[in-house]
């Protein structure tokens, strides 16, 4: 029987737009359950200009040089591409605050959030971030405008830290030898805008109430080792690498990388209340328990050789 190893992570996100808007917020997750995991954070706001300001709750402490504004890569055409599955025009830095990228027949508005005054503050155990609108209004030319940051996954590389066994010596011994598999299960759920799993600062405030999410996608990108269940997505496919080179997080393997994409719509929703949750898992076999399986088998031919001499000697003596 495999030993187990199970952990859970409940993400509750809070995401809502000040002003007359139909939104969708896109949440893209780079796991890696063997070193750091980061979350791609990004709202497309339609409506922009009747809008006044985006707020969002991380469920995990961030801090402001955590942030990392991805958008200032999107002077890679290759990078572009592969963010907005499409051949995309970029006018790059157009002005201090935005640059302007064409696909699919349309054009909107990139918004660079590190040239912004952000307010970034602690709320319960995670962190509110506020980003006004008004500095900004000059400088859009569409009515529609991408954010998008990355930050660490704190939660996610929590569930994946190694734990350490304090069980007795002789239990770790027999687990050693009766269970040389090793079964690695996770589980993580996305709940946005779900009011019990925020804290009452935000579900006290009106406008969360009148949000008008649209739609959420979610991605999760993770090696080709470990399986998710993937009931209800809508796309899978693998990482393309040359796509994506120079865009990954740092010490992020590009090589094996499975993506899973799925998507949920308002109209399955009419609260705007998005719910997602996936299984992650992997098989392998413990490296200690192959080791103590080759001492063991070593030492069984060490002692079946001096069993034999023994035998061989005594049948001399009586012959």
């Amino acid at each position: 029987m495999a030993k187990k190893q199970k952990k859970f992570a409940d993400d509750g996100w809070a995401i809502w737009v000040d002003g007359d808007d139909t939104s969708t917020v896109y949440i893209n997750d780079w796991l890696n359950p063997k070193g750091k995991s980061y979350v791609d954070f990004a709202v497309r706001v339609r409506g922009i200009k009747s809008s006044n300001s985006l707020h969002v709750y991380v469920p995990f402490v961030v801090s402001a040089d955590e942030i990392e504004d991805v958008s200032l890569l999107f002077n890679d055409t290759k990078i572009l591409q592969a963010t907005f599955s499409a051949a995309c025009i970029v006018d790059y830095k157009k002005n201090e605050h935005t640059s302007e990228i064409a696909y699919n027949g349309k054009t909107v508005d990139i918004v660079h959030i590190s040239t912004l005054d952000r307010e970034i503050k602690p709320l319960s155990e995670g962190t509110l971030i506020n980003v006004g609108f008004e500095k900004i209004q000059q400088f859009i030319d569409n009515d529609e405008a991408y954010f998008i940051w990355r930050m660490p996954h704190k939660t996610l590389d929590a569930i994946f830290k190694p734990r350490v066994d304090v069980g007795n010596a002789m239990d770790r011994l027999r687990d050693l030898i009766t269970t040389p598999v090793v079964s690695e299960k996770y589980g993580y759920s996305i709940r946005i805008n779900e009011s019990r799993l925020l804290p009452e600062q935000i579900t006290r405030i009106g406008m969360f109430h009148r949000q008008k999410l649209k739609k959420a996608v979610v991605t999760l990108s993770i090696d080709e080792n470990y399986e998710l269940n993937d009931a209800g997505c809508y796309r899978i496919r693998r990482l393309e690498e040359n796509l994506y080179q120079g865009y990954l997080p740092n010490k992020y393997n590009r090589e094996d990388v499975i993506t899973y994409q799925w998507q949920q719509n308002r109209e399955d929703n009419l609260n705007g209340h998005f719910n997602f949750y996936y299984n992650v898992f992997k098989n392998s076999v413990s490296k200690s328990s192959m080791f103590l399986y080759m001492v063991l088998l070593f030492a069984l031919a060490v002692v079946g050789d001096i069993f034999a001499e023994i035998v061989k000697m005594l049948i001399r003596m009586f012959i």
